[in-house]
């Protein structure tokens, strides 16, 4: 019943325009339940319709599938010390109020680093041989916006100085780490950074985009992590919504999935908790948590963790009710001006909750 309104509902999201197609994938500890795949790429006529091998660009979703999953990774091996301030592991971030923002206050979106800024002008800049050397530099030198821990602003710059830390703890590149660590052990399939040419037609095309071309397909969607070659901690994987089923279930078994032991459960339970650092806050580390009006509905229990992608992703996780959520969309297309989705989500969720 939950996934025939499900379809309806998206059904009806696509026919207004809210994307051009869509992949709903729900499951539990031990299994995928049901999988909706509808609508097409693009809107134009004779568009390859969506299956469930379409590919999507995740957006945000690679802070809660590489960056946080690693950084629980080097948190158990001793590396990586959550409260330890960031200039311990960046020594260039330092200043005033610098010197007091942690790791975890990256983790948690509390740290004051501004939220965004357009990194990705620099790659005009001539005789810079590393762009992400500079990216990093750029970020160093920017004032905190705000006192650490006396406001939440979710941050892209503070997940690429997480990124920046892992990379120099484990001395080898994101996509080498997340390839070696979180999806070969796993088996997640059709997952990547930087998909290659020869899949490029099974891709959800997102926006229409003069900075870089008539159309992205295959070509992160990203600005700032297009501008370090599509790899990046705050985004730059695509998937097909089959391929985060095995993430998903790891984090519903407290961090062991048949018989691979990624994490502990304590682990587990200590970065999808909300941390409560700031009054008021849905955060925990990496993830957000379910709270009134947020894209996973009414349904999801309160303890519930989840995270959303700018192009129309979002990936819910209910431990309590052993179920988890993932929708994936290209809604961007073929501008990010449409926001035609956001009303919608929660009530999918809702409607497959409730019939759960």
């Amino acid at each position: 019943m939950g996934t025939e309104i499900a379809t309806q509902l998206l059904t009806e999201a696509i026919s207004f325009g809210a994307t051009p197609g869509a992949v709903c994938l729900t499951g539990n500890s031990n299994q995928v339940c049901d999988e909706i795949a509808l609508g097409h790429l693009t809107y134009k006529p004779n568009s390859p319709s969506v299956t469930a091998d379409t590919i999507y660009d995740l957006a945000s979703l690679t802070k809660v599938i590489v960056t946080t999953p690693l950084a629980m990774i080097l948190y158990e091996r001793g590396l990586l010390e959550l409260e330890a301030p960031v200039k311990k592991y960046i020594p260039e971030f330092s200043g005033p109020r610098k010197n007091s923002v942690s790791v975890l206050d990256l983790l948690a979106h509390c740290s004051g680093v501004r939220w965004w800024t357009d990194l990705y002008l620099l790659t005009q800049q001539k005789n810079s041989s590393n762009i992400k050397k500079e990216y990093i530099k750029k970020i160093c030198s920017l004032p905190l916006d705000y006192t650490p821990r006396s406001n939440t602003v979710y941050s892209d710059l503070g997940f690429l100085l997480l990124g920046e830390i892992i990379e120099r703890l484990m001395h080898s590149p994101l996509d080498q780490l997340a390839n070696n660590e979180i999806f070969k052990p796993l088996r997640m399939d059709n997952i990547q950074y930087n998909p290659d040419e020869n899949i490029r037609n099974q891709i959800a095309p997102t926006e229409e985009d003069t900075f870089r071309g008539p159309l992205l397909q295959g070509s992160v969607h990203d600005e700032n992590a297009f501008g370090i070659g599509g790899v990046a901690a705050h985004a730059g994987l695509f998937s097909t919504a089959r391929a985060i089923a095995p993430l998903a279930q790891l984090f519903l078994c407290d961090g062991t999935l048949g018989g691979t032991t990624v994490f502990t459960a304590e682990t587990t339970r200590l970065f999808t908790t909300r941390t409560n650092l700031v009054t008021g806050s849905t955060r925990a580390l990496g993830w957000d948590t379910a709270s009134p009006g947020n894209s996973c509905g009414n349904l999801f229990s309160a303890t519930s963790f989840g995270h959303t992608g700018f192009t129309g992703t979002s990936l819910w996780i209910d431990r309590e009710k052993d179920f988890f959520v993932v929708l994936l969309t290209n809604r961007v297309h073929p501008t990010r001006d449409n926001t035609k989705l956001v009303p919608i989500r929660p009530n999918i969720h809702d409607a497959l909750l409730k019939f759960a």
